[in-house]
């Protein structure tokens, strides 16, 4: 009776962070180039007594590289990512990458994600531009033409398919594992005049709130009725006679 309690709690727990996973990307549905937060979830055998009993364990947060769709903005700074490539800037930390391609000019020529970071070439130099220097052209290798003059390339990385990301703000992700520069653009490239969406589709995730939230209101209620079952147990073992 007492494992079945802390199976419901293990459950609790797990559908707890599922549901802000959940809310996450709810939250998130609007923000370029945003990238779903999935839980894996394992199970825990617990070795005590005869049989053996199954837990939930809290999972752990994997962010997905489902990619959203691309929209025309009309914006020629704006670059979408076609493929499975990844923009890169210099963070506080070092580089972070992202497939959030609203870029800026600084008012020093500094090319910048829309959040103020320098964007880095393949080689990891800052790219800088003249603010005054007329009409650019993207192309789909990166190549920066301003003035009919090529001042440089956006730099395009891959990050290995089993390397783990840790979210940096909304759009950017670091991987445990060293991406490297893209040199084939039959497959990968940038679309310039484009933005990537949210990865996050609102009605999917609204599904899946209301599943878990059923879920998790369902194992309260089992909880409940094995605490109701446990203290009429021992109310009437402590009965006279009994």
């Amino acid at each position: 009776m007492q494992s079945a309690l802390y199976v419901g709690l293990s459950a609790q727990v797990a559908l707890d962070k599922r549901l802000q996973t959940i809310a996450n990307n709810v939250a998130n549905v609007n923000t370029a180039a945003f990238r779903t937060d999935v839980v894996k979830f394992e199970t825990v055998l617990s070795k005590a007594g005869a049989n053996p009993v199954a837990f939930s364990s809290p999972g752990d947060n994997i962010i997905s590289r489902e990619m959203g769709s691309i929209t025309e903005s009309g914006n020629p700074l704006d670059v979408a990512v076609v493929g499975q490539g990844w923009i890169a800037f210099a963070g506080p930390n070092g580089t972070v990458y992202t497939r959030d391609g609203r870029l800026q000019i600084a008012a020093n020529g500094d090319l910048q994600t829309v959040s103020g970071f320098p964007v880095i070439d393949a080689g990891g130099a800052q790219i800088t531009l003249d603010p005054n220097g007329g009409p650019i052209a993207i192309a789909r290798s990166g190549a920066i033409t301003q003035d009919n003059n090529e001042i440089g390339s956006i730099g395009l990385f891959n990050i290995p398919a089993d390397a783990n990301l840790e979210r940096y703000g909304n759009s950017g992700v670091t991987p445990d594992r060293p991406a490297t520069a893209i040199a084939d653009f039959s497959r990968d490239g940038f679309k310039q005049g484009y933005v990537e969406g949210s990865g996050a589709n609102p009605m999917m995730e609204l599904t899946k709130l209301i599943a878990a939230s059923r879920a998790f209101d369902g194992t309260n209620s089992m909880i409940e009725g094995t605490e109701s079952s446990l203290q009429n147990a021992i109310r009437t073992l402590g009965e006279p006679g009994k």
